[in-house]
């Protein structure tokens, strides 16, 4: 199944927690100078015009980045984030959103490789024109998970992998895991990113035991809910479960989630955590 295009819920609450967290992670790779790689497994169209049709029939954008913006005084993991979207846009305007890739070039140095994959047959050529430079990016019309496999070790040494399916399929949720085992065998010290859905608390716990049961240390899980887990009403939330994080992930999560629940949470229900998931 390729039905799922993330251009109908660009710039959501799960888009702002995971490209935070991107940010976050990204900040951490540049503090030294030796290059990164950056795997994105299924990396979308790269970036998303807000005014576009699909964008605009459901306009999810507008109970998630546009209330950041609107917001004043936010801490500074988030502000740092709303000032890459507005470098995107004019003045006083929201017409573009970034996806992950966008992101993460933002924080790219010359000597940073990225290596992007999509598999759906209209977003990769859309994802291949946004990224031409292919010293910069290497785009890749395939499977994200495949190239877990081929693609790593990576040659810099210093890497981070960003799974994030759209879920569409129940085996998605097992790929995924899958996926980081396969990784962190052959690069054990690479930083792996995961994010998913919260549809229920059943469903979200379920992949979160199912990786806990795997035995990788050294793995943080940040979550944010706007309403209820269990609530009727399509995706209640998100959340992202990060193999060997930054060590200062932890500490700015518990600062910054806060303000997204107060912010992006549609009840009294909205809520999040922040905890290290041990192996069984």
């Amino acid at each position: 199944m390729l039905s799922y295009r993330h251009i109908y819920h660009a710039g959501n609450h799960a888009d702002i927690l995971k490209h935070i967290i991107v940010s976050q992670i990204c900040q951490h790779f540049t503090k030294k100078e030796a290059p990164f790689f950056y795997l994105d497994t299924h990396a979308g169209i790269g970036e998303y015009p807000l005014a576009s049709i699909q964008a605009q029939k459901n306009k999810e954008f507008e109970s998630g980045i546009a209330k950041l913006i609107a917001a004043k005084k936010l801490p500074e993991p988030i502000e740092e984030f709303v000032n890459i979207v507005q470098s995107m846009n004019a003045q006083n305007e929201l017409l573009t959103y970034p996806g992950s890739p966008k992101v993460v070039a933002h924080y790219q140095r010359q000597k940073d490789k990225m290596h992007l994959c999509e598999l759906h047959p209209n977003d990769f050529p859309i994802l291949a024109g946004h990224f031409p430079n292919k010293r910069k990016a290497n785009v890749q019309k395939g499977d994200g998970f495949a190239a877990v496999k081929a693609m790593l070790p990576p040659p810099q040494k210093r890497g981070f992998v960003l799974m994030d399916p759209p879920y569409e399929v129940k085996k998605d949720y097992q790929a995924v895991v899958s996926a980081l085992l396969d990784g962190y065998k052959r690069f054990p010290t690479g930083t792996y990113a995961i994010w998913y859905p919260v549809l229920s608390r059943r469903q979200a716990d379920s992949l979160i035991n199912s990786i806990k049961s795997k035995g990788i240390r050294n793995t943080l899980l940040i979550e944010l809910l706007i309403r209820d887990a269990d609530a009727d009403q399509g995706m209640n939330g998100s959340g992202m479960i990060i193999t060997n994080p930054p060590w200062t992930l932890e500490t700015k999560a518990k600062q910054y989630l806060p303000t997204l629940a107060s912010i992006l949470g549609e009840n009294s229900n909205a809520a999040f955590q922040v905890r290290w998931i041990t192996p069984e």
